[in-house]
Parts: structure tokens; sequence; C-alpha cells
């Protein structure tokens, strides 16, 4: 089975069952077993969890996808939280509790605090400079590469709509030139990910810290520009663009912002005795 004929049957699940109106109905408190039940009935919550112990047995690579596709749907959910912590508890041993599970620590920002409502969910810390703090950040960084696709198809579609002084607002040159470095940085969010994903587990330092780093620093910049291209419509609570945008702030910050990770990188660097170009091969391509 190829990457596509994976994805392709979770994202219809995640296109019937977690709609917009789903999103907002369990942000408002509502209840989120349906959702949850249909996407623990996938069985892609054990896609990490080795064969032997009952799981899928895949690659992380062969999960950058669906990991990213978590955030195209805004999924309300823990569900990247709860794959990846399946797959650490077993390799521990240890049988996963039933139910979402949330990673929490990992250095959030205070910023992030409250920046979303939290559905109900089991927590394991992630600390420290853990393989597991590094798939932590691996998960929010797929998360904001697939809120950032999500922005970018719905500012091009809008922009392509909305009509003024008689012609698409997306013909105008001001317009074209935020909408092509909006793509250039969703386009270096999804790759980084793939990259980091493709290092596969356990994950270092290095291509996690650059996932992250990418898109912590690309978050606030899609977010504007989304905004922008919006207009007024899109800071109305009846819009769907804020269900993205502040997905894409909050998840920017947890388990280290751009410059926690940018300092840790930092430090591997400069205790490592190689030159920068033989560093990044050996560390972030493996």
């Amino acid at each position: 089975m190829d990457r596509t004929e994976l994805l392709a049957p979770f994202e219809r699940l995640l296109e019937s069952a977690c709609t917009p109106a789903v999103v907002r109905a369990i942000e408002a408190g509502g209840d989120a077993a349906t959702l949850w039940d249909a996407i623990e009935a996938s069985g892609f919550l054990d896609a990490l969890v080795p064969e032997a112990q009952g799981g899928a047995g895949l690659a992380l690579a062969d999960m950058a996808p669906i990991l990213i596709a978590c955030g195209r749907f805004a999924v309300p959910l823990p569900v990247g939280d709860t794959i990846a912590a399946r797959h650490l508890l077993a390799l521990r041993g240890e049988t996963p509790p039933p139910g979402p599970i949330r990673l929490t620590g990992g250095h959030a920002e205070a910023a992030a605090v409250g920046a979303l409502p939290a559905a109900r969910a089991q927590e394991i810390r992630v600390d420290g400079d853990t393989p597991s703090l590094h798939l932590a950040a691996l998960v929010r960084a797929a998360a904001i590469a697939g809120g950032a696709q999500r922005l970018l198809d719905a500012s091009l579609a809008y922009a392509n709509e909305r009509v003024q002084f008689g012609k698409p607002i997306g013909r105008q040159q001001a317009l074209q030139q935020q909408l092509a470095v909006m793509a250039e940085q969703t386009v270096a969010a999804r790759i980084a990910v793939e990259i980091a994903c493709a290092a596969g587990l356990p994950l270092s330092l290095a291509p996690a810290a650059t996932a992250k780093i990418v898109t912590s620093t690309a978050a606030p910049s899609i977010a504007a520009t989304a905004h922008a291209v919006h207009g007024a419509i899109g800071i109305s609570a009846e819009h769907d663009l804020h269900l993205y945008t502040r997905r894409l702030l909050a998840w920017r910050m947890e388990h280290g912002s751009e410059g926690w990770w940018e300092a840790r990188l930092g430090t591997e660097r400069l205790a490592a005795n190689v030159g920068s170009v033989d560093w990044v091969r050996a560390a972030v391509t493996g």
C-alpha cells in the first residue's frame, strides 16, 4: 500500500465525520464520542505500534500525510498525540489507556495556554531532550503544515471569487505577491515535516527541530496573510477561517516555539567537530 492508498480512506473519514460544524460543536463542549469512535475504528491510532503488539507497524514516513491531514481538517481531538503516545507506550511494553491521549509539557510557551478548547483526554508529559519530545514537536509541526495548506487553499479560492472594482481581487499584484509567499511557506512546511518523518524512529533532535522551526516560523505569517486576503469577513465568528488560524498560532508555541528549537539546534551544531555541510548531511538527512 502506497501513501495515497493509506491517506485516501483517512481523508474520506475526516471529510464526512470532521466537518467545520462538528469542530465547532466539540469546541463548544459538545460530545466528541462519535468522531473519536470513528477514528478509533479506522485503526490509524495504532499505526506506529509494532505488529507484534497488535499494531500496523508502519514507518513514521508513511504517517506523514496522516499527521498533516489532522491539521488540514482542524481535528479537535488529540489524534496525532494518541498515535505518538501509543507508539511510545508500546516501546515501554505498556498497554495504552482507552480514549484520547494528549502529550503535554515539552516547553509549551505561556502564550499558548488557553488558546484552544481542550477536549477531555488522559495526559502524558514529554520533557527534556528526548525522542518523546522530538516526536511530540513533529506532531505539532505536521498539524501546522496541514492547517497552512487549508488556509492557502481557502485564500486562493476566495481571491478568485471575491470581485472588487469589476475583477477578482486575486488579480491585484500586491495580493498575488502575498499569496506567492504564503504558498512558498506552505510548501516549505510540508517538506520539512516529510524530511523529519523520513528520518524514522526514534526521532533525533535535528530533524524534529528543523521541522518545528520551519513550521512555527511560517505559522503567524500564513495566518496573517489568510486574514489579509479575506478581509473583514475572515474575522467574523461565522466564518471558518478562525478554526485554522487559531490553531496555527497555538501549535506554533506548543512543544517549543521556533526560538526554543533554534537554541537547541544551534547548541548541537556548535558541539559537533565537523563542518556545517557535513553536519547537516549527518544530522538532518542521515
